[in-house]
């Protein structure tokens, strides 16, 4: 697989049992890759282990005055100097395409399980978490797999140097084929404390970043209330735990470098010892004593290979675990087959609750718990979060959701959430989405009355000529109002034109004029297509077909809004914000004040709209 080649056509499926098992499967869909940088890691090592033969030929050949040999080795070196430019160049190369690639892999499976779960991932994972490992923790992963291959091909040369140096020079060969190993595994009872301490600063930094993010969300709350200091000493604390963490996680890391220095330095006091003694004696010559202190020196360069790979693996194990974690999840009840292609139209029905919202009809719900409303409305557009077992599924037209493809699933039902994400780009771009044809940009936007957000993307636009639709929309909409950023959301909803629309709260953040105004042309829009609406707004409720109340999680309540407002105390009470109280109580009263407010708010929509 090659860079220019990304993304993956199909990046597979992930063993997600454990961290270990998904560092291994992404290294099994790189072999290509990793064999490519394992000869090439080989080939850069084996010349420059071999380095020394031709020194050491060059000074024996010095001791003994023979210039054809000097010229012999003076040949060797510039041929193995060539080999070692040549294989650490294809190295670098191969080793970081491995690293992007696997990177990129992964970077797409986080991409489709985050596609798949919806609005439901945040609810079952951190926001901060699925964050950590789209970034970093794909990062420290992507190293791993690159050091693989530079540590296989540091592990190959060195058995072969050693073996090599046993034929060569039984005495000293045996020394070093004996330490080498030893060195190797002098090192790795410091691994799993510093792995440990690793692990405590990242959970630590991640909390004083999490802290940062809160703050600076907050600031403007923060200095309305003078807790400015309070935070900022907060997040001082938090980064004052995360330095001294960092410092304990080095010092660990130091002492492990360290050693990688210490002990191969006692090896080579050890050969040159023993060394200066066989060339005393006439066993050894001085060019073989060179030629073995320069590979013992050369031995040094696969040492820190494996001290990166070692600290890589630690970094990596825990990013892993948690991808792995994140990557496991799945819908609530996974399809039993392919499925037909498209979903029937039909009557939208919820099991558990008893709520049912007839084809062709707007109904609006009315939950008095706003989360509780979030969840349903999830649940309608099958996004729910991982349900206990054997709950059923939403059907619509007879068909459960969780029973069909969910691309079908997701093209019949669209579900806006009460605070959707306007992503930065111009509006053109933004209402660049998947729809059905049948509804123009130009409908959808008069239909969520975006006549002031036009006209201020239109003022702020470099090119006046190109009209709104070239005005640009900062990042999640910052440039624009709460209830600019809603009614723009909705236009783009509308201009989906789905089988079934379900909007959460859809003008929670309008003035009472617009959201009429809103009210009627979503109605109009939308006149024979099947639509929800989770409101407690009178002005939304007195226009919908049918309302329906939801309260503890079942269906208490349906009909017309007006009628409602008559016979339901409890009804009556969450959509005029009056106080429930003895909503059980057989003789229920409606307060006068109450009458008044929910009756007034009915009859300013109508006269708003029709003025």
């Amino acid at each position: 697989m090659r860079i220019r080649d990304l993304p993956y056509a199909d990046p597979g499926v992930p063993d997600t049992r454990s961290g270990p098992r998904l560092l291994l499967w992404l290294s099994r869909r790189q072999l290509g890759g990793q064999s490519a940088a394992l000869g090439w890691g080989v080939l850069h090592m084996a010349a420059v282990a071999l380095f020394p033969l031709p020194l050491g030929m060059a000074v024996q050949a010095v001791v003994d005055r023979s210039g054809s040999r000097l010229a012999l080795a003076g040949g060797l070196m510039l041929l193995l100097g060539a080999l070692t430019a040549l294989g650490d160049t294809m190295l670098h190369r191969v080793s970081v395409a491995n690293w992007i690639t696997s990177a990129a892999r992964l970077q797409q499976l986080l991409a489709r399980k985050a596609a798949e779960l919806g609005s439901a991932l945040t609810r079952r994972v951190a926001a901060g978490e699925i964050v950590t490992v789209s970034t970093a923790d794909v990062e420290h992963i992507g190293w791993f797999v690159e050091t693989q291959s530079r540590f296989l091909s540091a592990a190959v040369t060195t058995l072969a140097v050693c073996a090599s140096l046993v034929f060569y020079q039984p005495v000293l060969g045996t020394v070093v084929a004996v330490g080498v190993p030893l060195l190797v595994l002098a090192v790795l009872p410091l691994l799993p404390p510093a792995t440990r301490r690793a692990d405590e600063q990242r959970e630590l930094a991640g909390h004083a970043a999490e802290l940062a993010s809160d703050t600076v969300a907050g600031l403007r709350v923060l200095r309305g209330i003078g807790g400015e200091e309070l935070f900022l000493a907060r997040y001082r604390r938090a980064s004052q735990e995360v330095r001294g963490a960092a410092v304990r996680s080095a010092r660990m890391w130091a002492l492990i470098a360290a050693a990688q220095v210490l002990l191969p330095g006692l090896l080579m006091i050890a050969v040159v010892w023993i060394g200066v003694g066989l060339v005393r004696d006439g066993r050894v010559g001085v060019g073989e004593l060179v030629t073995v202190y320069g590979v013992v020196t050369f031995l040094l360069f696969p040492l820190r290979q494996f001290e990166e790979a070692a600290m890589a693996y630690s970094f990596s194990r825990p990013s892993a675990d948690r991808a792995a974690r994140l990557l496991a999840l799945r819908r609530t009840v996974e399809p039993a087959g392919a499925g037909a292609g498209r979903v029937p139209v039909g009557d939208l029905r919820d099991p558990v609750t008893g709520l049912r919202a007839r084809a062709g009809e707007l109904t609006a719900v009315v939950c008095g718990d706003p989360d509780a409303a979030g969840l349903l409305a999830d649940r309608l557009g099958g996004h729910a979060p991982e349900a206990a077992a054997g709950t059923p599924s939403v059907l619509l037209g007879g068909v459960a959701l969780d029973e069909v493809p969910q691309a079908a699933a997701r093209e019949a039902v669209l579900v806006q959430d009460k605070d959707p994400v306007l992503l930065s780009g111009t509006l053109a771009e933004l209402l660049d989405v998947p729809s059905s044809g049948r509804v123009s940009p130009e409908a959808a936007l008069a239909a969520a009355c975006c006549g002031d957000v036009l006209d201020s993307l239109e003022r702020s636009s470099a090119d006046r000529s190109a009209g709104a639709m070239a005005g640009y929309i900062t990042e999640r909409g910052r440039s624009l109002s709460g209830g600019q950023r809603q009614r723009l959301a909705l236009a783009r909803s509308l201009l989906a034109d789905p089988e079934v629309l379900v909007l959460d709260e859809p003008t929670s953040a309008v003035d009472a004029h617009t959201e009429a105004r809103v009210g009627e042309g979503v109605r109009a829009l939308r006149e024979g297509r099947t639509t929800v609406v989770f409101t407690t707004s009178p002005l939304l409720l007195d226009r919908a077909d049918r309302v329906v109340m939801v309260r503890d999680g079942q269906v208490v309540a349906v009909g017309r809004h007006d009628e409602l407002l008559r016979t339901d105390r409890a009804y009556r009470a969450t959509v005029t914000r009056a106080a429930d109280e003895g909503a059980g109580a057989p003789d229920p009263v409606l307060t006068e004040a109450g009458r008044r407010r929910a009756e007034s708010a009915s009859a300013n929509g109508r006269i708003e709209d029709s003025a």
